[in-house]
């Protein structure tokens, strides 16, 4: 036992009263690892078992020292003098107790743990939940402010959006066919490596696709891409993601952002691949639209190798009714955008 190291005896004399009105006995007291043991002389055998933790002392800093097996009930009691054995006992006591308040400090340990992982998950849980949520609640307005302050900064990397009358009253009179009554479709100079979708419905084109096709096809393949590839959900929770909690919290509370929320937010999506949908998912949709979507798939790569599915999946070669989106005049005033 490491709480008696220090202890050469483990045995001493004792006087012991069974109860109350019975005489004094000599009896040996001997300390164990949890127990006091009270034997008689004579023929070694126990005469008491009491459990350590539970002993007390009915006279602290006196001698005898007077103990009792259970606090607050001095029926039974014992008397020693011994020095050394009333050490040992306190001892045993004192390091019993200590053993026993380490669960009771681990538990305690533990729990504050417990409560850091939570704060620290609530940290880095709850301002992405406040996003999202900012995300969710957006209204379409709101939406499409998000998308204009996205679009203000691609700006600034991909030209300013061509504002030819002639060319924007096409686009006007040809996206709610594609992309539905709500989309408004803008143009810059800079290539965009096809069509991207911002936030409200919004969608940029860049005016190298218009010049590289013979047609509005391909264009036209690119917007509906991007409208399937995102959902406007998915579009505002980026931009929101971009700008941060604060930026969230303003639009939530306010129902503005400020100017530099989106700031390089625009610059940075010119650095990615443009998102694109399942392929097997769009010649039902240009179906729909009485679209090819052999240019498309042209636009993304002239051999066709990589995108051979979606050339053989042409709905027009399987016999859809080709839709003529645009008339001569149309087309060449949609290319003409961007001059001025």
């Amino acid at each position: 036992m490491t709480a008696l190291t220090e202890f050469q005896r483990l045995e001493a004399q004792g006087s012991w009263r069974e109860t109350p009105d019975a005489r004094l006995r000599e009896v040996i007291v001997s300390v164990g690892e949890a127990t006091l043991t009270l034997m008689d002389p004579k023929s070694d055998r126990p005469l008491s078992h009491w459990s350590l933790p539970a002993v007390a002392r009915l006279n602290p800093g006196r001698l005898p020292a007077l103990y009792t097996p259970h606090a607050g009930a001095a029926d039974e009691t014992v008397e020693i003098d011994d020095p050394l054995m009333i050490e040992a006992i306190e001892r045993v006591q004192r390091a019993i107790a200590t053993h026993r308040a380490v669960p009771g400090r681990l538990r305690g340990v533990l729990m504050a743990l417990g409560v850091l992982a939570m704060l620290g998950g609530l940290v880095l849980w709850l301002p992405d939940a406040l996003i999202r949520h900012a995300a969710r609640i957006a209204p379409p307005a709101q939406a499409r402010t998000i998308g204009l302050a996205v679009l203000s900064d691609l700006e600034r990397s991909a030209g300013m959006v061509c504002r030819r009358t002639s060319g924007q009253q096409v686009l006007n009179w040809i996206s709610p066919g594609l992309l539905g009554s709500d989309a408004l479709v803008q143009v810059v100079p800079g290539p965009l490596n096809g069509a991207r979708r911002l936030p409200g419905d919004l969608y940029v084109l860049g005016a190298d696709l218009l010049a590289a096709s013979p047609g509005p096809e391909a264009s036209a393949g690119h917007l509906i891409a991007a409208s399937m590839a995102q959902t406007d959900h998915d579009t505002t929770l980026d931009a929101l993601r971009h700008a941060g909690l604060m930026a969230s919290l303003r639009l939530m509370t306010l129902g503005t952002l400020t100017r530099a929320a989106m700031a390089g937010y625009g610059e940075a999506l010119l650095t990615e691949e443009a998102p694109r949908p399942d392929l097997a998912a769009l010649p039902p949709a240009f179906a729909e639209r009485g679209l090819s979507t052999e240019p498309y798939a042209r636009s993304l790569d002239p051999t066709g190798a990589t995108v051979l599915p979606l050339i053989e999946a042409d709905p027009i070669r399987a016999g859809t009714t080709p839709a003529r989106l645009l008339t001569d005049e149309q087309w060449l005033a949609l290319q003409q955008i961007c001059a001025g």
